[in-house]
């Protein structure tokens, strides 16, 4: 009896968990239809609202937004817009805040979260993964003697929050996984290991 309990668990907890977070996520995207007048709302011509369709909404609205902003005409647009936010005292510094952080985030030049690593957290001997997030700046190089790093380390098994840290450049080792990799890992609790590369010159003699 105990064994078929644990084996429907094993089945339906990640089943329920991915339902939900689908269904949360659909929810907050299904806001977007607060843009549109009443009139054009599905329950106001339909009767009912239907799920899902303000999350159809939000991703046209982000592929337009991304194809205007991608043409020369969109980059002045947005330019101007940038610049009257720029004027507001409150607005600017939140503004671009995030917007220097989402730059950083999701723009493919960046180098925050590339690269996955290994550092001793919270005290030397005990040891975690975090992400390279980049390197000191402001005054706070004047401070730091040596090579350092800024990094991420991530709370288990809620990822989003967590510790950032600046060390030196030569106690963090770098791991050859990817993010995902990594996220998996840290998300499971190491339940789900990623599945170790065999160095090229090993596998190369195998072969031979």
């Amino acid at each position: 009896m105990k064994k078929y309990f644990i084996t429907g668990l094993l089945v339906l907890v990640p089943l329920v968990i991915t339902i939900w977070v689908l269904k949360s996520l659909i929810g907050v995207m299904d806001q977007s239809l607060l843009l549109l007048p009443e009139a054009w709302h599905p329950h106001t011509f339909l009767g009912r609202d239907i799920p899902g369709i303000g999350a159809i909404l939000t991703i046209l609205i982000v592929l337009t937004t991304g194809l205007i902003a991608t043409n020369f005409f969109g980059m002045q647009l947005i330019r101007l817009w940038e610049q009257l936010l720029n004027h507001l005292p409150v607005v600017k510094s939140i503004y671009s805040s995030v917007k220097q952080v989402s730059d950083t985030l999701f723009s493919d030049s960046g180098n925050a979260f590339r690269k996955a690593v290994l550092v001793q957290f919270p005290h030397t001997g005990a040891w975690t993964i975090a992400f390279l997030t980049g390197t000191p700046g402001g005054d706070v190089v004047n401070h730091l003697h040596g090579d350092y790093v800024s990094v991420f380390v991530p709370t288990t098994p809620n990822p989003t929050s967590g510790y950032f840290l600046m060390m030196a450049k030569a106690d963090v080792i770098e791991l050859d996984m990817t993010v995902d990799e990594a996220l998996k890992y840290i998300i499971s609790m190491g339940v789900v290991a990623p599945v170790a590369k065999i160095p090229k010159l090993l596998t190369q003699y195998s072969n031979d």
